[in-house]
């Protein structure tokens, strides 16, 4: 997992001890993410499985993509494939990726990078591992997380964001025992690179064995935790959280998580959990496939949009990308 780090984490900006009056988040639910394939074969866990998409909001969807290792000749990625009506968020922890879209975007992601697409009113797009990487096989992991856009946005014109792993902002709990890589948002006054038409935060934050985290999180926003490496605990009481395991946080003021004082071999690093929450938006959603819209009639409008070839054509050849301009892996079926 080779995510940004530092060596001292002493020497980063800290995140404030809360305050006395603050009120702890309690956990609502703890879910299990079921696996699953994507695109041409990829494995995947359902993040977002089993939870009520009122929850969720602004979030519609999250795949934990791998963590798996390629032999030679086996990495796959999707096919062309349409969006509209929301954005995409792909954070690579391993591995190499490389995107093409119909409005001339395109490149690759790698470890620690992030790739943020609008798809807004409408592209085609695909996601596929570069020819050596087909060749040499090796490991490949991530996330894909769908973030919903407002009714008034959601034929905002396409945009992508690169972010590269030394971008994102780097903070401390206040003993050093938890480092944050904030990729977007503001997290205790401290902002991540990512510009978000929705109002979100998205850290990935790494605890050392039996490091406790006790984080400021702004009480407009929901909360919710994905443990993608490790075990340890969610909330004030303790309850159990291991890998592939989403905690939904009631509401509130701050978040804790804990990470248990002796891990498996492969995770002595501690425990990794993504954080995320953001701003309801409390509005209708219709989504099919790869179109996250308000009502039927707009769906129905996306699917004859893509038809009539208004969402872009497939390029006649392929166009050679460049490391510089980086887009997302990832899945895209509801």
């Amino acid at each position: 997992m080779p995510a940004v780090t530092v060596d001292d984490l002493l020497v980063l900006p800290r995140v404030p001890v809360p305050a006395q009056a603050a009120v702890e988040r309690k956990v609502t639910s703890v879910t299990a993410a079921p696996s699953g394939f994507e695109g041409e074969g990829f494995p995947v866990r359902r993040a977002f499985a089993g939870v009520d998409l009122k929850t969720l909001d602004p979030f519609i969807h999250m795949d934990q993509m791998g963590e798996v290792d390629y032999a030679p000749g086996e990495p796959k990625g999707t096919p062309w494939h349409p969006h509209r009506g929301f954005e995409t968020v792909t954070y690579l922890l391993d591995g190499i990726f490389r995107h093409q879209d119909s409005h001339g975007g395109g490149g690759l992601i790698s470890d620690g990078d992030t790739q943020w697409m609008t798809a807004g009113s409408g592209l085609l797009h695909i996601e596929a591992p570069p020819e050596e990487l087909v060749m040499s096989g090796g490991l490949f992991h991530g996330f894909q997380l769908w973030v919903n856009l407002p009714a008034k946005m959601k034929m905002s014109a396409p945009r992508y964001q690169d972010i590269r792993a030394g971008q994102v902002s780097l903070l401390s709990s206040p003993d050093g025992g938890v480092l944050l890589r904030v990729i977007a948002g503001d997290v205790a006054g401290h902002a991540g690179p990512g510009v978000t038409h929705t109002p979100i935060a998205l850290v990935h934050a790494t605890l050392a064995p039996g490091a406790q985290l006790r984080l400021p999180w702004r009480p407009d926003f929901n909360a919710l935790v994905y443990t993608l490496a490790g075990s340890g605990s969610v909330g004030t009481d303790r309850r159990p959280a291991k890998l592939g395991d989403l905690a939904v946080f009631g509401a509130g003021d701050v978040i804790t998580i804990e990470a248990d004082a002796s891990q498996d071999s492969r995770n002595a690093a501690g425990m990794d959990v993504l954080i995320l929450g953001g701003q309801p938006i409390r509005e209708p959603v219709m989504a099919y496939g790869p179109f996250v819209m308000n009502t039927k009639a707009e769906l129905v409008q996306a699917f004859e949009d893509y038809q009539a070839g208004k969402l872009g054509v497939i390029p006649s050849t392929p166009r050679r990308v460049d490391v510089g301009n980086a887009d997302h892996p990832g899945h895209d079926v509801l």
